[in-house]
């Protein structure tokens, strides 16, 4: 039964995450069970010490919550039904639910993350309750990967870089037409093509993947341009490929370059940068060290090889190659998450994974991009992948 109004045991103060686990990163995180429905978890501090964590979750969902998700307590929103009763929107009820759950068991003072909807805070209001957002508890809970986390990441990186060998190894082994054109049974090899391949490979071993880099030419000096139409012999070839595991919900994110046939002698050149750009900042990489520290050793490598950095101004002719974007970023939940490898990046944590992927863009051939996954430790890093960083993948 649910506690009787007036409860006591518990601290006036409360943290309330609410949500769509399936669509909350930060909840799902939290109680690491997906499901479609609303829910709430409540956090109650008793008096003595430790903690309670209750989840309202929809009835028809409460035994599989009770198996698989960490919460002390589980109650369906009708258990905390207010006196002037639920409403039939299941996003608002539940709402109200936490509300009068919190209201019974003394609490005065409620603390919502970041990601919690806005009609959680108006039916805790409408409530009586004293509310403010934490802005940061939740993000720094999810940086710090936990070993559940890092096993998972592992396994999404593994897959991750065998869809990036699948498809560089494509492209490398390709046959030519007589104008530069990369066939491959008989027709023209595509970005298409090599997208179809790479989410077959995927969805074959339980993830969804959203469209995939496979950006050959000029065409890929735009850092984020998914790529399209014929790859041909000698241009360098981006494969970025970030899918999303559909149980554990956690992503890979692996760059390659690869190019077909003879490597130019600025292709190398830019290539060579790049790498060594990559070592320069995974030697930087270590908890206490800050992200813009980590893109600083990024920017003196290239800067010392020649390149520059950032877009260009609005009146600047672009006629070198140039790194556009940050070092890197966090990954977990979602393929772009704090921290940032970049201008005012914050200190990095035991237990942050990040990618490094340093990249050149020249608006003539195109770009070069490596980037590996690694995890944060107390004195450096752990790389969660192997993948060769060459661009000859015969």
């Amino acid at each position: 039964m649910p506690p009787t109004e007036g409860a006591s045991g518990f601290q006036p103060v409360a943290e309330l995450c609410g949500g769509i686990p399936a669509q909350s990163a930060t909840l799902y995180h939290e109680i690491r069970f997906s499901v479609g429905d609303p829910a709430a978890l409540i956090t109650l501090h008793r008096t003595g010490g430790g903690t309670q964590r209750v989840l309202l979750i929809r009835d028809i969902e409460l035994d599989r919550a009770r198996t698989n998700a960490r919460a002390d307590a589980f109650h369906a929103p009708a258990d905390f039904a207010p006196a002037s009763g639920l409403s039939g929107n299941r996003e608002t009820a539940t709402a109200q639910s936490a509300a009068e759950c919190l209201r019974r068991h003394g609490v005065r003072r409620v603390r919502i993350d970041r990601s919690t909807p806005s009609v959680f805070w108006h039916a805790l209001v409408e409530a009586g309750l004293e509310v403010s957002c934490d802005l940061e508890a939740s993000v720094q809970r999810r940086r710090a990967k936990d070993e559940q986390e890092i096993a998972w990441l592992a396994q999404c990186q593994s897959d991750t870089e065998a869809a990036v060998r699948l498809a560089c190894e494509m492209v490398a082994r390709a046959q030519t037409s007589a104008d530069g054109t990369l066939m491959h049974a008989g027709e023209p090899l595509t970005s298409e093509r090599v997208r179809g391949v790479i989410d077959a490979f995927l969805l074959a071993r339980g993830y969804q993947n959203p469209e995939s880099i496979v950006a050959g030419g000029p065409t890929a000096s735009d850092c984020h341009a998914h790529g399209h139409g014929p790859l041909r012999t000698g241009d360098p070839v981006i494969v970025d490929i970030f899918p999303r595991h559909r149980q554990t919900m956690y992503h890979g994110d692996c760059t390659r370059t690869v190019v077909h046939g003879a490597v130019s002698e600025e292709v190398s050149r830019m290539h060579g940068a790049v790498a060594a750009a990559k070592r320069a900042a995974l030697a930087a990489v270590r908890s206490g060290v800050t992200g813009e520290q980590v893109h600083a050793a990024t920017t003196r490598e290239l800067n010392a090889a020649g390149f520059r950095m950032g877009l260009p101004a609005a009146n600047e002719t672009w006629s070198n190659a140039r790194m556009t974007h940050g070092t890197g970023h966090g990954i977990g939940l979602e393929v772009h998450e704090p921290p940032l490898l970049a201008a005012q990046g914050p200190s990095l944590v035991v237990g942050d994974v990040v990618t490094v992927e340093p990249g050149l863009y020249h608006p003539r051939i195109g770009g070069i991009r490596i980037e590996d996954m690694v995890v944060v430790t107390s004195n450096g890093f752990k790389n969660l992948g192997s993948l060769p960083e060459g661009l000859d993948w015969k």
